[in-house]
């Protein structure tokens, strides 16, 4: 999915440079409990509590990768 639609539901993109990744929601009185991912066969992952979206660095959802095309 490269279409700009993608990134207007998604809006916060964090690339990353390694396929397991740790999020808490940002932390403090407004995060959620650190989940673990692991995007396997996937180069993104979307977390099931905040809908952040991690991206591996160069892969179809990387936001840097699609503006330079």
């Amino acid at each position: 999915m490269s279409d700009q639609s993608w990134y207007v539901d998604h809006p916060e993109v964090i690339v990353v440079t390694t396929p397991k990744i740790a999020c808490d929601g940002g932390g403090g009185a407004l995060g959620h409990p650190k989940v673990w991912y692991d995007m396997s066969e996937e180069d993104f992952v979307e977390c099931k509590y905040c809908d952040r979206v991690y991206a591996l660095k160069g892969g179809s959802h990387d936001p840097g990768k699609t503006a330079a095309k």
